[in-house]
């Protein structure tokens, strides 16, 4: 009758073991159809392209490589990982039983006037009476309301999260070092600029010089020529002191120290992509390191759900244990005589804590109904950096092109002034207006560019590239 008992108990911890008491709020549907001012097209988005195929600059590359290896928030990220990682293990080993060896040996020597110590010298003929035990007990709760499985499930949830962790802060890392890669080779070649204008300003002022001495000019015309050089010479230290600072930058953000940064490639040699395919928003949910931490921290929500829910019902608790005891060590491996063994099991149900289960399950709901609201935050988040980004690509190239029309014209007019101040046929105010204006234009025409690579490089990222 025992041996049914306990039989009976097993089958129903074995049959409800799939019970789930908690059901999984689905993922919000938050998605547009399409991205502001860009009509359905291609499904295909720059976003899947690996990052050695989308970067393919050699010294770029070296500098993100570094960074992947050596920035710090990369390396703590991937312990965050590894931790993540062993809690999760941990969580996995809740189906298993709990096994715990015991080895104990004690005696104890009761008082003579007592009824032990009476009963002991009567029967046993002995004072004191010793107890020699060996064994294993494992301790075992039927998982029935899905408690463990919902423990394991967020546990799960959080180790995951912590890769999307790391790929979110991976693409974020490329972008900025890209970036900072671009602005370097934008004051390189604003630094070309002034020291070529600055060349251009030397034999302007000589000629000036000449036509003064020979009375063709007043003083006040090498004054200004004078200061319109200065200017483009104090713009040259101005942007060496600037490249060096943002060298600097790059080799902390990388994780090294600063020093000189080898680079080759010019700015004006960069090329801009004609079509930047974003594909569909609903690609966003797939490849958005940002929105699959949402959706994970969404699913461990739910888990936590049915944890707390599961506590309201009664927990099924096996317990067996087994080995070797005896009263004296010589007849300790006696065998089967001193083998022993039990098993049990036990039903708990809470009675009083009602109150405190239902508040734990009114917070867990509201937990988890945030991170409803934090997944559609992502969602939005995202949505509004593509259609930034695609506007920005979009603007910018036909400021490129208009800076880029203005630019030529200015050197014209730059050759044109001085041709014709040379042949006396234009004033020295004429010349210096021309030169500065042209100097100003290729700054500018340098800086636009930069920004339509920095616009390219966060599209890239908006779209969840760079982890890959």
């Amino acid at each position: 009758m025992k041996q049914f008992n306990i039989s009976l108990i097993l089958l129903v911890a074995l049959t409800g073991a799939g019970c789930k008491v908690s059901k999984n709020v689905p993922l919000p549907d938050a998605v547009p159809g399409a991205f502001r001012s860009v009509a359905p097209g291609d499904s295909a988005s720059i976003g899947a392209i690996p990052l050695r195929t989308f970067i393919t600059d050699p010294a770029l590359l070296q500098l993100i490589d570094t960074a992947l290896i050596k920035n710090y928030d990369m390396q703590i990220a991937l312990q965050n990982i590894d931790a993540a990682e062993v809690l999760f293990k941990q969580a996995r080993q809740g189906y298993l039983p709990e096994l715990k060896a015991h080895l104990t040996a004690n005696t104890s020597r009761p008082s003579d006037n007592s009824l032990n110590g009476f009963t002991l010298n009567q029967f046993l003929g002995t004072s004191h009476i010793e107890d020699y035990s060996a064994g294993m007990t494992a301790v075992w709760e039927a998982d029935i309301w899905g408690k463990i499985r919902s423990r394991k499930a967020a546990a799960l949830a959080g180790f995951l999260q912590t890769t999307e962790a790391r790929k979110a802060l991976q693409t974020q890392l490329v972008a900025q070092v890209a970036q900072g890669y671009y602005h370097l080779l934008m004051l390189d070649a604003q630094l070309e600029i002034a020291r070529r204008n600055l060349m251009l300003n030397d034999s302007t002022l000589v000629i000036i010089k000449l036509q003064a001495a020979s009375g063709q000019v007043t003083s006040l015309a090498v004054q200004q020529a004078e200061a319109q050089r200065l200017t483009a010479s104090q713009l040259i230290p101005q942007l060496e002191e600037q490249a060096t600072l943002q060298e600097n930058a790059l080799h902390v953000l990388i994780g090294t120290m600063p020093q000189a940064i080898n680079r080759k490639s010019r700015l004006q040699a960069l090329t801009i992509p004609e079509e930047l395919h974003a594909g569909f928003p609903s690609t966003l949910l797939s490849r958005r390191p940002d929105i699959k931490s949402a959706e994970l921290a969404l699913n461990a929500a739910n888990a936590k759900v049915g944890e707390v829910q599961a506590n309201f019902y009664p927990s099924l608790v096996i317990t067996a244990g087994g080995g070797i005891n005896a009263l004296k060590a010589s007849n300790w491996f006696n065998i089967p005589a001193s083998l022993f063994g039990l098993v049990a099991g036990g039903i708990t149900q809470p009675v009083f804590q009602r109150g405190q289960l239902k508040a734990n399950l009114e917070i867990a709901n509201i937990e988890r109904e945030k991170t409803v609201i934090a997944f559609r935050q992502s969602v939005l988040n995202a949505v509004g950096e593509v259609s930034d980004e695609l506007t920005k690509v979009e603007k910018l190239k036909a400021q490129y092109r208009a800076a880029a029309e203005r630019t030529h014209v200015l050197e014209t007019a730059s050759r044109n002034a001085n041709l014709l101040f040379t042949r006396g046929m234009a004033n020295y105010l004429e010349v210096i207006t021309a030169q500065g204006n042209l100097l100003q234009s290729e700054l500018q025409l340098a800086t636009i560019k930069t920004r339509q690579l920095n616009a390219v490089v966060e599209l890239y990222r908006s779209l969840g590239g760079g982890w890959n």
